[in-house]
Formats: structure tokens, sequence, C-alpha cells
């Protein structure tokens, strides 16, 4: 592989913590009892109203997904202060960097907000490529459409890249455009589940590096 293509939340970024309190605090006006780490990830799903769907046991209705998703971000931001990269992260990018070849960061968390806390903690220089979602993108969805603009952005055939994230809607991204998923087990979506998609697993950030040829 030439290139890696990183996640940010769930994989280099570890805020399993924040995403789980704020999610709580958006369901607590609604008499949802709260969740701990494991409880959230046997929720979790993308899109993510899918997930609050889930959480609901309901349709959700008319305008109420933009609200909450409004809450989550609110809390959101205000729990991630407290969170840092994941374990491997900082010695996985130094290393990948170290052996001549390329990597980017493609996040479906704002784009602004990405680039400046890339630049927060000092990994800004590791990337050929940020790119989070833009204005007036739809958030919580599918990454599988950004994966092929943020493919065409790179001077890298598709079939030469690893992607690493969390989520199988990272797995099915790199699937889409013919590039290799790994997928790790450190963020918001459970071992079993991940391994029950039929795509390859880690537990670590640098086990991921053995599929990389």
């Amino acid at each position: 592989m030439k290139h890696i293509i990183w996640d940010w939340n769930g994989t280099l970024f570890h805020d399993i913590d924040a995403v789980v309190g704020a999610t709580n605090e958006v369901f607590k006006p609604y008499g949802v009892a709260a969740f701990d780490n494991d409880g959230f990830r046997a929720a979790y799903t993308r899109p993510i109203w899918v997930a609050y769907e889930r959480i609901l046991g309901r349709t959700l209705r008319e305008g109420e997904w933009e609200v909450l998703d409004q809450s989550f971000h609110d809390h959101y931001h205000r729990l991630m202060l407290s969170c840092a990269l994941a374990e491997e992260a900082v010695d996985c990018l130094r290393t990948w960097a170290e052996s001549g070849r390329t990597q980017s960061l493609l996040s479906m968390w704002a784009h602004e907000r990405l680039v400046l806390k890339a630049a927060e903690l000092g990994i800004a220089e590791y990337f050929a490529r940020i790119d989070g979602l833009s204005d007036g993108g739809a958030p919580g969805g599918g990454k599988a459409e950004h994966m092929v603009a943020h493919i065409e952005s790179l001077d890298v055939r598709p079939s030469e890249i690893l992607v690493i994230g969390d989520s199988i809607d990272d797995a099915h991204a790199a699937q889409h455009v013919g590039a290799q998923p790994v997928l790790y087990a450190g963020g918001m979506t459970s071992h079993a589940d991940l391994a029950a998609s039929g795509f390859p697993v880690v537990d670590s950030l640098s086990k991921a590096f053995d599929f990389a040829g």
C-alpha cells in the first residue's frame, strides 16, 4: 500500500466517552436509561438517525433528527475537550510517514473543527490532505460519496490505499472505491459487530499495518 486514509472519531481520536456522554444527554428528556460504552456500541450504526430510531424504538418525526443532532453536537463539543488521541495514534502516524508513504484524514465531523483539532493535537503535518464535512453537508450520513471525492483529490490508485476506521460504514466506503478496509475495534462499533461484517478487524491501530503490505 502507498497511502492510508484514516478515520477520525473513534479511530485516531479516542472520543467514545464524549460520544456516549453526549448521547445520554440528548435522550435524557425522553426517559431513556443512560448507556455505558458497550450499551452504546450495541445501538450504534450509521446513518446515525437509524441508531437514534433504535434507541427510541420508533421512527423519528419530521424535523426531530435535526434537533437531536444539534443537541448532540452542543454536548459533544463540550465533552470532547477532555478526550485525547487514541493509544498508538502518534506512533503510527510517525512510522508511516517515516516509511516515505503518504496518509490523509477523512471524517464526517465538521471540516473547520477537524482541521483546527488536528493542528491543536500536533498531527496535521502528517496528512497530505484533511477533509471533514463541509458547511451544508448532511451530518450523520454515509461516507461513500465523501470517500469518492477524497480519493479523487489524491494522486493514488484506490487499490494502493488502506482505509482504517472504526465503523462498518468506513469499510463500505472503502469497498465502494476499491480500497482495502481495516476496522479498528477501539471505537464506536462493538468487536462482535465488526467481526460479523466479514471485514478485517484489529484491536490496535498498529496491527492495521499488517494489512498494508
